[in-house]
């Protein structure tokens, strides 16, 4: 009787990745996703001293950076180094601005725009120069801190009415109505005196130029303590993201997180629209892509809206400067042209990977 000789046995490869491998290299995406963010902002930041209605070489700007104004350094130095420097700290504010707001109403599509602090903190400056003589930044800029809170109580407290709780789309709704009547009564103060608004048209509309170097000194403090308000917070957004009561459960004092949120929102959304104008969309859609790449950690949600969203609002400086040249665009306007297909890209996108 013939005895088969025993077949060997295929041992398959064990591919399972272990938790720490995926940790790794969730780890080792965020830190390259962060350097390949910190390189574009470089990058923009230059873009934004070279180009203009009037090109500069990098000779020249670097020329003009280390004190030498002679030729085109003056352009460079005295209007293209405020407007860049207000460029990147109204889109640090906005980014973050954002990513709290996101977090706070577990709602992707969150903004300050959308939920009315921008029409706030624009109706209450728009009253101070119309009603109080005010003009400068430094005269109104508290204005827009009491308009940004006045908008987020209001919003809120509407939100919350009725026997149902205040869930992210009743935020919404409501964000949505409280704006529009803002803006009403804004439109309505800038036809009744509209002396008052020839000199802040491009304010009105979300614009970087005109604005010295003192208007950056003005907005950065505040938007210095609302970032770090916003680092301190965002470790308790993650359990805020999970629901009020599981986060309650979790040890977390929600009704601090949401106070804290609050007030950094104040600030970042006072300082932005106080400096710039009502700039719409940045805090929207930038929060929305990066979270593509950090995933649901509010943390480094923060930490990339604060990359992305200058280099976003810096880009369409840029590009409003050159696009109808001699003429330009506002900073605030060129967003919406830019970020509004990206947006319906990643709602498209988003819909197909769900299917």
């Amino acid at each position: 009787m013939a005895v088969s000789a025993p077949q060997p046995q295929l041992s398959t490869p064990d591919v399972t990745l272990r938790p720490t491998d995926v940790g790794t290299r969730s780890r080792r995406r965020r830190a390259l996703g962060a350097v390949v963010l910190a390189v574009s902002l470089v990058a923009v930041v230059i873009a934004s001293l070279a180009i203009g209605t009037q090109h500069t070489d990098l000779a020249t700007v670097w020329r003009a950076l280390t004190g030498d104004t002679g030729g085109d350094g003056w352009v460079v130095r005295d209007l293209r180094v405020p407007r860049t420097l207000l460029g990147l700290v109204v889109g640090l504010a906005l980014g973050l601005c954002g990513a709290v707001i996101q977090g706070l109403t577990r709602n992707p599509l969150a903004d300050t725009q959308i939920l009315g602090v921008n029409s706030g903190a624009g109706l209450f400056v728009v009253s101070a120069v119309a009603f109080g003589g005010v003009r400068s930044v430094t005269g109104y800029i508290w204005f827009a801190f009491a308009g940004a809170l006045v908008a987020m109580v209001v919003v809120h407290l509407v939100g919350m009415s009725g026997r149902s709780a205040a869930t992210p789309v009743r935020l919404l709704l409501a964000g949505v109505a409280i704006g529009a009547v803002l803006d009403g009564i804004g439109y309505v103060v800038r036809l009744r005196n509209p002396r008052a608004f020839d000199s802040m048209r491009f304010w009105d509309a979300g614009a970087l130029d005109g604005r010295g170097l003192e208007v950056v000194a003005t907005v950065t403090p505040f938007v210095v303590v609302g970032a770090a308000l916003c680092v301190w917070v965002g470790r308790s957004l993650n359990a805020v993201a999970l629901g009020d009561d599981l986060a309650a459960a979790m040890g977390q004092d929600v009704v601090r997180t949401r106070l804290v949120g609050l007030v950094a929102v104040t600030l970042l959304a006072g300082a932005a629209v106080a400096a710039a104008g009502p700039i719409g969309f940045v805090g929207l859609m930038v929060p929305h892509a990066v979270r593509w790449f950090t995933g649901p950690d509010w943390r480094w949600i923060c930490g990339y809206s604060a990359l992305a969203a200058p280099v976003l609002l810096l880009a369409a400086d840029v590009v409003g400067r050159v696009v109808i040249a001699p003429a330009e665009l506002p900073a605030g306007i060129v967003t919406a042209f830019l970020g509004a297909p990206v947006l319906i890209w990643l709602i498209r996108r988003v819909g197909t990977d769900r299917r």
